[in-house]
Formats: C-alpha cells, structure tokens, sequence
C-alpha cells in the first residue's frame, strides 16, 4: 500500500535535489561567462592606430568635470542620475598632444552630446584650441544645431559650418530658482533656517517665495561679468561686435524675420557661421584635405577616445627621477569622512595631502577647486592640511575652477597663492545650519507626540516635535562662532584684517575678475598657468605633472571598467530614469538634493547654491 506521506517526501525531495543541480549549473554558467567578461574588460582598451595626416574629431560626450563621479552599477542600469562624463585635463591633453602630432593633419569639433560645463572650463578649452591652430593646423565645426555652450567651442574653428535647418541658440546666463515657502505652509512643514551673511541666500527657496533683492543685486554683478566674457571670447574669434550680439539675442524675432523666419540664415547673416552646408558635403570637403578612410565612406580619421587611448602611454611616462609638481582635484559637493572621485571627503583630500608630504619627489602641490562647499567640518579638515603641508615646506598654489565658493573658497584661502579665471564663482563667505520639523504635518493627521525626557534637550532634532527652543539658541551660537572662524581663516590666509574681510563676506558671491581687485585671489590664469608659477617660484627647470590620487585596489580597477562597459552596452549615458525621478528633478532643484545629502556632523555648512548652477 502506498504511503502518501512517502510520495510527498520523495516528490519534495527530488524537487530540491533538481533546484540545487540546477543552482550549481547555473552558477557554474554564470562563473565562466564573468571570468570570460572580465578576461575580455582586460583587452578591451586596444585602440585602432592613428592614421597618417588625418582629422581629430573632438568630441566630448555628457558633462566636462575636474574629476570624474563614480556610481554604483545598479544606478547606471536604472537611471539614477547616471551621466556620460569627459575630463577636462583629458581634452586639453588631446589637444596639446595632437598641435604636436604629425599625424593629426586637423581638427573637426562634433560637439552634439557635449552636455553641461562652466564658462570656465569652455574658456581653457578654447585657449587649448587656440594652442592647436598656433602650429598651422586648422579646426572645422559642423553642427545641425549649436547651444549657447557648445558654440563658445564652435567660435574658435576657422570653418563654421551649419545645417541649412539648424540655428544657433544664445541666450545670455540668468539664474532662476524655484521657491517652496507656500508649498511649506500649505504641507505645514516647519522649516528652521540658522544664517550669517547678508547675501547667503543658499537657503531663500525655503523662507521666500521670490529672490531677495540681496540676492539679485549680487547674482546679476557675477552674471554680467560671465555674459560679458562670453561675448569677448565670440567677438574676438568671430570678428563681431559685442553689442550686436546683445541685439541679436534681445532682438531675436527681428532677425528672424528678416531672414523670412529661417533661423540658420539669421546666424549666417550675423556672423555666428561661416556657411550653411549639409553633412554630406561636409564629409566630402575634409575628404579632400585629408583622403578617405579604409572603407572609403568617409575622411581619415579618429575619434576623441581613441586618440587618447594611443597617446595615454605618452601622457602617463613615469620619469621617477624628476622632481614632481603635484595635482590634488577637489570636485564636487564637500562632504564629511571618505568619499568617492566627484566628491570631496574631507578625510579622502586629508590623506593626499599627507601622501604628497611623505613623497620627497613633490616639491609643490597645486590644490585645483571645483566646488560649491559643503560640509564647514570638512573644509577645515582640508584647510588644516594645507598648513601643516605650507609648514613641511612644501608651496601650495590654489587654483580654481568653474566654482570655489562657500566651503570652496574656506579650502583654498590657506594657499601661498590662488589663481582663477576671470569668470570662476569665487567668496561666499558665510556659513549656515538647517532642518525641518513636522509636528504642524502631523498634527493634521492626528498624530501627535509626546513623552518625558531626563534632561531639556532629550527631545533636541526629534522631527515629530517643536524645534526645542535650547537647539535654537545654540545653533545660533554655533553658527555666529562657525562665521567669525571662516572670516579668520580668510583673514589669516590672505594677510587681511578681519574687518576687511568682513566688508566683502556676507555670502556675497564674486566672479574671478572682482574677485582678483577685492584681494580674494592673488591671479588671473588657468591650471597650466597655475603649475608654471608655483615651478617658477621653486625654480624648478625639469620637472613632471604628477596627479595625486589614491590608489584603486584590483577589485576597483575591475569595476571601474566594468561599469564602463555595461554603460556602453545599455547606453545609461543619456538616460533620463524613471519616469517619478523625472518628476521630482523638475520639481525640485538638483541644488536643493544636494542639501538633502549634506553630512556635516554638527549641521554646519558653508555651501552656495546659487554658484553652483553655471559650473
């Protein structure tokens, strides 16, 4: 007789037997397959050669960065703010690589997915192009369509060319914030907001419903200054006039209209190109100059990444007898402890700093910022460890990016010097702390809170609860002392009396240019000429770049790679995510997310918003 029981066992236990082979088979499979991808992310980087007198197209893909983010693959995959990025140092190595290659006959600027990047940054870029043509060699640009950053690029090309259906967009630079004060009140969010600075207008988005007039006169002083610097780089490599640039921007439909609503025939009319052609023609006309490619569909030759796959052996020769200038990037959002590039931990740029002590080659280090601020623990973190380097012996110049505000500047006013474009966001200098409470919130869905506590501060930062007046005193406190530290640092580092700093801190924000008359920077220049001057003041004749960075383990190596190519594969480049995230980005500003994600840990930050919008 049967046993029922028994079938049940039998049946459960060749169940589980068949997922545990199938489990070890499919494991197996998967083992195999990743050691093959990971055999294959090994030899993935063999480039093709260059070939002889062909075209270098240029062209930078997502946003240009100091340093670039890393994410997590599960972002990349997903969306989650997952962007292509190029480094900045990378192009400008391309181009003064390729001014010197006699394989690169000339230069074609494909600027399509060239995304987000500070006027700044364009400029030094342009210098570099400018660099490229000073040998003889030329630059073409063609486009179907040219945005207000990628023609600052375009500009420098001696032929510009244009689709018939394109336009050129310019816009001028504004600054434009979304404001939650109502949005707070009808939710019956409490939002505490501690401040010093007449002008640190960081947090205005949640105590107002309009911009200061503070605010405006301050970030229209800066904007002016980019928009007029802008316009100089278009009028001296165009040949235009300033002010009619202006006109045409203001006037736009005008022009529009007297070229019968053809947007393309209004760029050429003015100037802003030189031809309208289409793509095909245009690949004939560097067919040409420079022959045709193997396959003979197109000209000769090689794209951005592939170049600097041939030349990075070049870029990277490891001369260990010279002495070393060396570079430390601070990009990003200044956070506490360790942090990932695109970040700045104060403990991570702590331990370069002490790596760039320890080693005898480097003689000088050149502190490049690219921040907004951040975490006020964290920037004195790093300021510390710029004097004990000044006091080991070792010179440290500053130079800044796109940013150096807030956290930014409190980081670089320790330097020997700080050097700066003319329209780098420089100054805030101010300091603020903040949290919500939502008792009022709960309070309309009947939830209330209550309880006893063995001291007056027991309830201090309980979200559910009235902000303990205790807290409130003494963030006050906190952040007047956090202020009065910022302006000394400023006034030690710059050789200024505190009085003085005082007259231009408040928050305000500076660009390079009135920074430099105001004693906040000492030059005007870029990176390269930042690293010549600090050489100069060593009288160091030969000597070698030497980024500094940490060391990644094999086990980075292999995901750094490996989520390279898995956003190539998925093309997560441009990915715009999910559908909620789209939401909540265009409802919220992406500045705002970054105070969400601050860390300081007494809640004291000394950060720019507003600065950050145009790096």
């Amino acid at each position: 007789m049967n046993n029922p029981k028994g079938k049940v066992r039998r049946f459960l236990s060749f169940f589980w037997n068949s997922v545990s082979v199938l489990r070890r088979f499919v494991g197996n499979v998967l083992f195999l397959l990743l050691v093959i991808f990971f055999i294959a992310i090994i030899f993935f980087d063999s480039g093709e050669e260059v070939p002889d007198g062909a075209a270098l197209i240029l062209s930078p893909e997502g946003n240009i960065v100091e340093q670039e983010t890393e994410t997590m693959l599960s972002s990349d995959i997903f969306g989650d703010a997952a962007k292509k990025e190029t480094l900045l140092k990378d192009i400008i190595n391309v181009i003064d690589f390729a001014q010197k290659d006699d394989r690169i006959q000339v230069m074609v600027l494909d600027l399509r997915k060239m995304a987000r990047v500070g006027i700044s940054k364009l400029q030094d870029i342009g210098a570099a192009l400018v660099r490229f043509k000073s040998g003889g060699k030329q630059i073409y640009a063609f486009g179907d369509f040219f945005n207000q950053q990628q023609y600052l690029l375009a500009a420098h090309a001696d032929r510009l060319y244009l689709s018939p259906m394109g336009s050129v967009v310019l816009q001028g630079f504004g600054l434009y914030r979304k404001y939650y004060k109502t949005a707070l009140e009808k939710l019956k969010i409490q939002f505490h907001v501690f401040r010093v600075g007449t002008y640190k207008s960081a947090l205005e988005p949640f105590l107002r419903d309009s911009m200061s007039d503070y605010a405006k006169e301050a970030n229209l002083a800066w904007l002016d200054i980019l928009w007029d610097d802008y316009k100089r780089v278009v009028s001296q490599q165009r040949g235009l006039d300033a002010q009619r640039l202006d006109d045409y921007v203001n006037n736009f439909p005008v022009y529009l209209a007297n070229a019968d609503g053809d947007a393309a025939a209004a760029a050429l009319d003015l100037g802003l190109v030189d031809e309208l052609i289409t793509r095909d023609q245009v690949r004939q006309e560097l067919i040409e100059i420079v022959g045709q490619n193997k396959d003979g569909l197109s000209f000769k030759q090689i794209t951005f990444d592939e170049y600097l796959s041939q030349i990075r052996p070049d870029l990277m020769n490891n001369n260990l007898t010279k002495d070393k200038v060396g570079i430390i990037v601070a990009s990003g959002i200044i956070l506490d402890g360790e942090q990932p590039t695109g970040r700045i931990g104060g403990d991570t740029v702590a331990e370069l700093f002490i790596r760039a002590r320890e080693d005898n080659k480097v003689k000088a280090v050149v502190l490049r910022v690219d921040s907004g601020g951040g975490s006020a623990t964290a920037s004195e973190v790093i300021s510390r460890e710029i004097e004990l380097t000044r006091q080991a012996g070792k010179p440290v110049f500053v130079s800044m990016g796109s940013v150096a505000a807030s956290g930014g500047y409190w980081i670089a006013a320790q330097a020997d010097q700080i050097w700066a474009s003319s329209t780098t966001i420089t100054g805030s200098i101010g300091i603020f702390g903040a949290f919500p409470t939502f008792e009022k919130s709960l309070k309309t869905l009947g939830i209330t809170s209550d309880g006893v506590g063995t001291t007056k501060l027991a309830d201090a930062f309980d979200p559910s609860r009235p902000l303990n007046d205790l807290v409130a005193q003494s963030m006050n406190q906190m952040i007047e002392q956090g202020y009065r530290r910022f302006v000394q640092r400023v006034a030690e580092g710059r050789n200024m009396e505190p009085e003085a700093v005082e007259k231009i801190a408040q928050g305000r924000v500076w660009a390079g240019t009135t920074a430099k008359d105001l004693g906040l920077i000492d030059e005007i220049g870029n990176l390269q000429d930042t690293i010549r001057a600090v050489a100069d003041s060593l009288d160091l004749k030969d000597y070698k770049i030497a980024y500094i960075t940490q060391p990644l383990t094999t086990r980075e190596h292999l995901i750094k790679r490996l989520n390279r190519l898995i956003m190539g594969i998925f093309n997560v480049s441009q990915s715009n995510g999910h559908p909620v995230k789209k939401l909540y980005d265009r409802l919220v500003d992406s500045e705002i997310d970054q105070v969400l994600r601050a860390d300081d840990p007494v809640g004291l930050y000394a950060y720019c918003l507003n600065c950050i919008r145009l790096s």
